[in-house]
């Protein structure tokens, strides 16, 4: 038995010695009875401050083990060596635990998938490029992902399932290592009971056996697990962290993690834009240390371009959610050729509320506080609160595109994984009605027995966020897919990578805007000056082939080219002016199988609505199918006018210079000025690219314009110089009484003591036609005087009398001096 020496050293309770005890007992199984004492105190660190994970279900093994594959070592215990029933299984791994090494975050995931019955494997680290040291890893499943098809004859079969159960492990202050993500769900059976050989416990083995020749273990080997803070629930791989709660209320992490140069690249970039283009926007959130922790800015043709298509827009986190190493969130929106185009770009330092909080807020200032009707983001409980908080009237959807690509990774492994894969997608496109979907969808979950699948839980939650069914009301300009084909190319899709840094990004993002803008430009061109073919002799294609934009009108084209596959329309019922039509169309399913499906259609005669169950309209902008075969059912040979969106119109920009804020201009704000001038202007720009007659015709305008402000501004310039000449003259003038003034005043009352009143009596006389001057004597100042000198050094004085002198301020003396015409003074009354 285990022999306790140092045990009245340490003061614990009964219950965490009777844990000891427990952990005494465990260790005598793996590596027979302990004959030396062994240490306590590297037992119990936990008291206080920490919590102490003990590896003593397994013998351990020297630090220099190697790495196989990227994969740590741990024991597997032989069939002979049996386990305590009083074992504990380790605590499951959780977000804000930190270890002293990665070695040891490493040997604590590994015990505890041990326990489960899964092995696991590094499936990606990050290091920085000069050092060539890990800072980030991702610690996965053995049955991660998928291999590479091989070529060969015989290839072996696949073992993995793209099972998404995984932790990611950051270095923090380069000092520990913090977990900061954590999937524990399965997409295949697991069990400690299944006696399966896993790599990641090869070495273990090995390491008993070694420990059993060698001499006796010292002392029981311990991880210590630093609890940071509480955790919310996110999904998808999003933590947020409450500052407010843990033993580490300060997370010196938030903030951008930047290479050398990274910092002086973004901040040279944001200095030259902002000189060349004065209607760039940025922002940059700082901590206390001056650290980065977010960054949002908006160049001038984004902000343009949210003036034309603010009614849709969607948040692209896909960096945040693959790890990349910027964490680049955009702001994206549709443009009338049916594209994406850049509304804003930031960093985000953190994903949690605040973080996202604050970008939000900053791209909504950028905007001038015009919020979108629609956003569109990634499924993240952060994400949810952010945008409930900063877009309170918007309708929040989850894009279901980002949904549907996570299927493989967190049902790949599952038995029958291809049938729940069909059925799931007949839920989710297929059905009309929401009865339809409940029913599919119970359907699915009872048959496969995905009851306690979390993630499908999470999902069906959520549901009204993400399935089309029941999102009919909401008008998404394409933003959305509704077949299982169909997604929106991200707009940096191909020039950001997983590992793009922030420097690289940022000469990557001026060529990126390039060739959008060029593609947009190129697209105009084609729409206006192009003639499209039609191909079918359908009224509505010719109508519309000369109102929309070449991208759309093919895509308006399929609708009109499948009204042929549409059959049987027949009315089913009336109410009042409301008729209900019920169209069958052939569709395909798999291959080349085709199945009659059944939509219907409401048609309002008196005002010429009409609205079809598949909701083409709100989803994509234009009627379908359906809506057109009943409108041709009817004898109407034009859409509605209101059934034509002008976002889609070759000249939309030409005809809606400014989309909102044209009531709302501050004609004080010089701010305002720039943004108003700005969105007017950038249609001049583009009309005057259409041509070489409009750019020739532009530039001679413009050329014009600028030579109106240059006249306004020498004329602007010379009434200044006027006004201030005439002011300056008459300061001299003033200048000149006065000096004359002092210097005779200083010759006669030298050494008297006179005063200016005084003096200004003594020059005063009663009558100017009168040779009778004012005596000295009677002014009781100063000697006789030559009355005659002062009223010529003084000419001009209107005559006052001497009770008006007496009343008068040091400022109406100098005014009556210099001649000014302003009254004197009110008197002050004596004393």
């Amino acid at each position: 038995m285990c022999r306790w020496n140092a045990l009245h050293l340490i003061n614990i309770d009964m219950e965490t010695f009777s844990q000891l005890m427990d952990v005494a007992w465990r260790i005598t199984e793996v590596v027979g009875e302990v004959k030396t004492p062994i240490k306590l105190t590297t037992m119990v660190q936990f008291v206080f401050q920490m919590e102490v994970v003990c590896l003593n279900s397994e013998p351990v093994f020297d630090e220099g083990d190697e790495y196989d594959d990227g994969d740590c070592t741990m024991v597997e215990h032989d069939d002979e060596i049996g386990e305590s029933e009083s074992r504990k299984e380790s605590s499951p791994p959780t977000v804000g635990l930190e270890f002293e090494s990665f070695d040891e975050a490493y040997d604590f995931y590994n015990i505890y998938a041990k326990e489960k019955g899964f092995g696991i494997r590094v499936s990606n680290s990050w290091f920085r490029s000069k050092r060539k040291e890990r800072y980030r890893a991702k610690l996965s499943c053995s049955s991660a992902g998928f291999k590479k098809k091989s070529e060969a004859n015989h290839p072996r079969p696949e073992t993995r399932t793209g099972c998404p159960a995984m932790i990611v492990i950051r270095l923090v202050d380069s000092k520990r290592w913090r977990i900061v993500e954590v999937e524990l769900e399965h997409n295949h059976p697991v069990s400690p009971e299944i006696k399966r050989f896993y790599k990641s416990h090869k070495k273990m083995i090995l390491a008993a056996k070694k420990a059993q020749q060698s001499e006796p273990v010292k002392e029981v080997h311990t991880i210590k697990l630093y609890r940071t803070a509480l955790v919310d629930d996110g999904f998808n791989g999003y933590t947020n962290v409450d500052e407010g709660e843990g033993r580490n209320p300060i997370d010196n992490s938030k903030h951008l993690e930047l290479k050398e140069g990274d910092a002086h690249a973004v901040y040279n970039y944001f200095c030259r834009m902002k000189l060349t283009n004065p209607n760039f926007f940025y922002l940059m959130d700082l901590d206390d240390e001056g650290r980065s922790r977010n960054v949002f800015w908006a160049d001038a043709r984004s902000r343009a371009a949210y003036s034309y298509f603010c009614d849709t827009i969607a948040i692209d986190t896909t960096s945040l959610a693959n790890k990349y190493e910027i964490p680049l969130i955009s702001f994206v929106g549709v443009n009338h050729h049916g594209d994406t185009v850049l509304l804003g770009c930031g960093f985000l330092g953190h994903e949690s509320v605040e973080y996202f909080v604050w970008v939000f807020r900053a791209w909504l200032t950028c905007m001038l506080g015009h919020p979108p009707q629609v956003v569109i983001t990634d499924q993240s409980r952060p994400l949810q609160i952010a945008v409930s908080q900063v877009f309170p009237g918007a309708r929040h959807c989850y894009c279901l595109s980002y949904i549907m690509q996570r299927v493989p990774e967190k049902l790949g492994g599952l038995k029958g994984y291809e049938a729940i894969k069909r059925q799931l997608n007949k839920a989710v496109y297929d059905s009309l009605k929401i009865a339809e979907f409940e029913t599919s969808w119970g359907d699915m979950i009872k048959r496969h027995g995905l009851g306690d699948n979390k993630w499908l839980q999470a999902l069906y939650e959520d549901r009204q966020r993400w399935v089309p069914v029941y999102l009919k009301d909401t008008p998404f300009a394409g933003m959305i897919p509704i077949k299982e084909n169909e997604s929106l190319k991200a707009f940096f899709d191909g020039y950001v990578h997983k590992h793009t840094s922030f420097k690289e990004f940022v000469d990557k993002y001026d060529l990126a805007l390039q060739r959008k803008h060029l593609k947009e430009a190129m697209g105009d061109l084609e729409s206006r000056n192009s003639s499209f073919e039609l191909k079918t002799r359908c009224s509505f294609e010719l109508q519309l082939s000369k109102v929309y934009t070449k991208e759309i009108f093919k895509k308006f084209q399929s609708e009109v080219e499948g009204m042929y596959s549409c059959f049987n329309t027949r009315q089913v019922s009336v109410n009042g002016p409301i008729i209900t039509y019920v169209v069958k169309e052939r569709v395909e399913v798999e291959g080349s199988e085709k199945e009659v499906r059944y939509y219907e259609v409401l048609y309002e005669t008196t005002q010429v609505d009409i609205r079809c169950i598949c909701s083409l309209f709100n989803f994509k902008g234009h009627l379908c199918r359906h809506a057109l075969n009943v409108l041709n059912y009817n004898g109407v040979e034009e859409i509605p006018s209101r059934y034509i969106l002008p976002r889609w119109s070759q000249d939309f920009k030409h005809r809606y210079p400014l989309d909102h804020g044209t009531n709302d201009i501050d004609v004080n704000n010089p701010v305002h000025w720039c943004n108003h001038l700005y969105k007017r202007v950038i249609q001049i720009v583009e009309e005057g690219a259409q041509s070489q007659e409009h750019y020739k015709a532009a530039l001679h305008e413009l050329e014009e314009l600028l030579q109106r402000f240059s006249l306004v501004e020498d004329d602007s310039l010379m009434v200044a110089s006027t006004v201030k000449y005439e002011e300056l003259e008459e300061e001299a003038q003033e200048q000149v009484v006065v000096n004359d003034l002092v210097e005779y005043c200083g010759g006669v009352a030298e050494n008297k003591g006179a005063k200016t009143g005084d003096l200004l009596l003594e020059s005063i006389h009663s009558d100017r036609n009168d040779d009778e001057f004012v005596d000295s004597e009677k002014t009781g100042k100063g000697d006789d005087v030559d009355s005659g000198d002062i009223v010529k050094q003084v000419s001009g004085l209107r005559i006052m009398e001497r009770e008006e002198i007496e009343g008068m301020s040091a400022g109406d003396s100098l005014k009556m001096v210099s001649g000014s015409s302003y009254p004197p003074s009110p008197p002050i009354p004596p004393p």
